[in-house]
């Protein structure tokens, strides 16, 4: 637009690319407009109700307007048409009294008479603003057409009005526009055939309407002026109302999000003891009631989390003695009978299991009270990884699962607590291998340049609809029908999962009934930054197309605030 005008200024003309520019820009423009309208129009209330009621009242206004100019005109004619009627009946009674006396039509005192009838029937012939009588006789060509004024009367009377008078015999009229009379004014054309001693004439009055379009013009203005103050009246009105009813609906809005934003002393103003004022105040009392509840339970979790922590911390110390004597026990358990070293075995992996649930729960309540840090270094995220397998290889020996690895020949650089991503790679190859009932486990790492993802698959039982939303949840069981011997406790992935929150990462789970699950580890190199997108799919590659009797994957489940980006 800037260019050209300033080539224009130059002198330049404007060139067809020039104006295709500038129609595109006007096009983008008024986009940009309507898209402002629409959106105002979805957002506002207000607006709407206003917009409504300015069609309602404008299409009611617009038709009464119309219906009473046109029955002020209707009424104006039919007056000045009887008024008319009434004077071309005395006018015909007189044109016939005043050619009586002339029997021939070749009359040479009859042009003459005509005229003086003309004239007289006109009452004022110098009256530019006065009726024109003419005075024809069309079915006898010597007797020429004569008027009161000297005007041209040429196309005044209509071949449908002369037909009906000269021919039919009838009285009738019409309204036309005469140009060669003032420009373009309005007459009403009467008229009525006169029976003479030598045939028939027709008389005819040419009666201006310029006061009935005047009137009819007052009329109409007087009408638009106060069809479009009522317009106006309306509106404002309307917008006044709908201020008293969505007012206190937006308070509501604002004390609700408030609310919602953890504000809970936020309450409604009441007015008056109207129903808004009992919304506003059923309001307050639901905002109070919920208050109390939020408190309550707040409390309730204070609580439980304190003594989560103290009873975990407090077992801590017989769980180091008890832990000492069976220690010795089961180092000697070949000493004692099957019996006895039997119970020394199962008494330290319930030791074992005992002590990995109080870490377990330590750690859960360093993240409920937000004690939780990261201790963030830059790690080989290929060595934890290799690590974590062989780590487990042996549990993968006793369930026959055979772990393949897929990561890059490089390593993989990123700022994260090696601690905690280790957990979370432990808890998620330990959980493939309990689930996959004998079938492969496959763990593939890749990275993008900005995020680096572990996928973790297994071919086991998988996930049923619905379990895709309880699978990170705390003390959640797969099956809880199985056997306390295997399985963990329920708190790893809900542990993982708040160990990728605190990355910034995301954490998700895909699976299908008897097809196995998928999960999918995704954080950032650098710490800090934020994930937009994972390097690797969280749906494999074989169930992104299900057959027709497929149930489907379950959906995604997210480790993060927003939605999946499956």
């Amino acid at each position: 637009m800037a260019a050209w005008w300033r080539r224009w200024r130059r002198g330049g003309r404007i060139t067809a690319r020039s104006a295709r520019v500038l129609w595109r820009a006007a096009g983008r423009v008024m986009v940009r407009a309507f898209a402002a309208l629409r959106l105002l129009w979805r957002r506002s209330l207000n607006v709407r109700i206003v917009t409504i009621t300015l069609c309602a009242s404008g299409l009611l206004v617009g038709g009464f307007a119309y219906l009473v100019a046109q029955s002020s005109v209707n009424v104006l004619i039919d007056g000045t048409a009887k008024e008319v009627h009434d004077r071309i009946r005395v006018g015909t009674a007189y044109a016939q009294k005043q050619l009586t006396v002339h029997s021939q039509p070749n009359d040479p005192q009859l042009p003459t008479t005509l005229k003086d009838t003309a004239v007289n029937l006109a009452g004022s012939p110098d009256d530019p603003d006065g009726p024109v009588v003419v005075v024809a006789a069309s079915g006898t060509p010597v007797i020429e057409t004569v008027a009161s004024r000297s005007v041209d009367v040429e196309g005044m009377i209509g071949a449908e009005l002369e037909r009906a008078v000269a021919e039919h015999g009838k009285l009738a009229y019409e309204i036309r526009t005469w140009p060669g009379v003032g420009e373009g004014v309005k007459y009403l054309v009467y008229g009525a055939p006169v029976p003479t001693r030598f045939g028939q004439v027709e008389l005819y009055y040419l009666w201006p309407l310029d006061t009935q379009d005047q009137i009819a013009r007052q009329i109409q203005i007087t009408v638009l002026v106060t069809g479009f103050s009522l317009i106006v009246l309306l509106a404002v009105l309307s917008n006044l109302v709908t201020r008293m009813v969505v007012d206190p609906v937006r308070a509501a809005a604002r004390t609700a999000q408030r609310l919602s934003a953890g504000l809970l002393d936020q309450r409604m103003t009441v007015h008056g003891e109207d129903d808004l004022a009992l919304l506003a105040a059923s309001f307050n009392q639901m905002a109070a009631n919920l208050q109390r509840q939020i408190l309550r339970l707040e409390e309730m979790s204070r609580l439980q989390r304190r003594f989560t922590s103290d009873v975990s911390h407090e077992l801590r110390t017989p769980l180091t003695t008890v832990r000492m004597a069976a220690d010795l026990i089961f180092s000697e358990r070949d000493a004692f009978e099957p019996a006895v070293s039997r119970s020394a075995e199962l008494l330290q992996n319930e030791l074992d299991r005992f002590e990995s649930l109080l870490s377990d729960l330590l750690e859960i309540s360093r993240f409920d009270a937000g004690f939780a840090a990261l201790d963030v270094e830059p790690t080989d995220l290929v060595a934890i990884l290799r690590r974590v397998v062989d780590r487990l290889a042996s549990l993968a020996d006793r369930a026959g699962v055979r772990v393949r690895v897929e990561v890059p020949d490089d390593v993989v650089i990123a700022d994260v607590d090696p601690r905690r991503v280790e957990r979370v790679l432990r808890n998620l190859v330990d959980n493939a291998i309990e689930h996959a009932e004998g079938h492969p486990v496959d763990v593939t790492l890749a990275s993008d340049g900005s995020a680096v993802a572990v996928l973790v698959r297994d071919r086991g039982v998988g996930l049923s609809p619905g379990e895709d939303k309880l699978v990170f949840s705390r003390f959640w069981r797969a099956d809880p029908s199985r056997a306390r011997q295997t399985g963990g406790t329920g708190l790893g992935l809900s542990i993982s999962l708040e160990d990728a929150r605190l990355h910034g990462g995301w954490l998700e789970a895909w699976g299908v009934p008897g097809g196995g699950a998928q999960f999918r580890l995704t954080l950032p190199l650098r710490s800090g930054d934020r994930l937009i997108a994972s390097p690797l799919p969280l749906v494999p590659p074989e169930a992104s197309a299900p057959s027709p009797t497929d149930p489907g994957p379950a959906a995604v489940t997210e480790g993060r605030d927003g939605a999946g980006s499956a």
